[in-house]
């Protein structure tokens, strides 16, 4: 089974905030606009085009969007 996580480049990463108003599910801002997983940085099949719209969109190409390979449960 494939899922897919959100990475944050944090060397790239400017704290605009987008990423975090473009995907509230899984991101919230820190005090300086930086983003801050609520979570695991995993994408819900249903948050994959916010997803996709947050890594497309953000102005210092900071996010990806990466496969994560998960074993099937036995």
């Amino acid at each position: 089974m494939v899922n897919t996580s959100l990475h944050i480049d944090w060397t790239a990463c400017d704290g605009r905030g987008l990423c975090a108003e473009l995907l509230p599910e899984l991101l919230v801002e820190d005090d300086w606009g930086y983003p801050v997983a609520r979570g695991d940085m995993s994408v819900p099949p249903s948050l994959e085009p916010a997803a996709r719209e947050a890594v497309n969109r953000c102005p210092a190409l900071a996010l990806r969007l990466l496969p994560q390979v998960r074993q099937p449960s036995r």
